[in-house]
């Protein structure tokens, strides 16, 4: 069986700073920090210890950071990929999130919404956005390894998992798989009908020791 871990890096400082965060580079803050290593410390007890492990990451600073937890623990580097990265919200990037509500232009109801233009300068459609999660995905997923870690960014999560489940990219324009910071998502896939699981979406509970 295959399972694959999504981890979605935890608190950073757009995040108490009230800032878009898209590509912004911002950092995990020191309760980030301690989220990470109770991240790493989660995962730690869910894969077995002779286990092959795999660990891939956006490569911003802050899920950077969250990997560097997971990566001590199981001595194994991170393989850095920019294409795992959030969504980048252009011009809006690091500017206060007031500033992107302003201007923000949300997609209809009905009609385009992948190739749907926010009405934000230089910010990716959702179709450029989900094409290189997949892409990042389906070169992870051609590996055997048995036990994959992927850190990446809440809004990233939910192609990342359309990608997993096969979801065609022309669809994903309604998709949305919510996640919060510092959680882990579990992936399942069987050996023998290769069924693609969805085991648990979002758990915290490793956060519980924090709060």
């Amino acid at each position: 069986m295959r399972t694959l871990y999504l981890v979605t890096h935890p608190e950073a400082t757009h995040h108490v700073e009230g800032v878009v965060g898209g590509w912004h580079d911002s950092r995990l803050t020191p309760a980030g920090v301690r989220a990470a290593q109770s991240i790493a410390r989660a995962l730690r007890a869910q894969i077995p210890d002779d286990a092959e492990v795999e660990l891939y990451s956006s490569d911003l600073r802050r899920t950077v950071r969250t990997a560097q937890e997971v990566a001590e623990v199981f001595a194994v580097p991170p393989v850095l990929d920019r294409r795992l990265r959030e969504k980048s919200y252009g011009e809006a990037g690091g500017k206060p999130q007031e500033w992107l509500d302003r201007r923000f232009v949300p997609p209809p109801a009905v009609g385009e919404r992948m190739d749907h233009d926010e009405g934000v300068q230089g910010a990716e459609t959702k179709m450029v956005w989900a094409q290189r999660i997949y892409a990042a995905m389906d070169e992870i997923l051609r590996r055997p390894c048995a036990h994959q870690i992927v850190v990446t960014h809440g809004g990233s999560l939910t192609f990342a998992v359309a990608a997993w489940i096969r979801m065609p990219i022309e669809s994903a324009g309604y998709a949305s798989f919510r996640a919060p910071s510092g959680s882990i998502t579990t992936l399942h896939e069987d050996d023998f009908f290769h069924n693609r699981q969805v085991a648990r979406l979002g758990d915290t509970r490793h956060l519980g020791q924090l709060r």
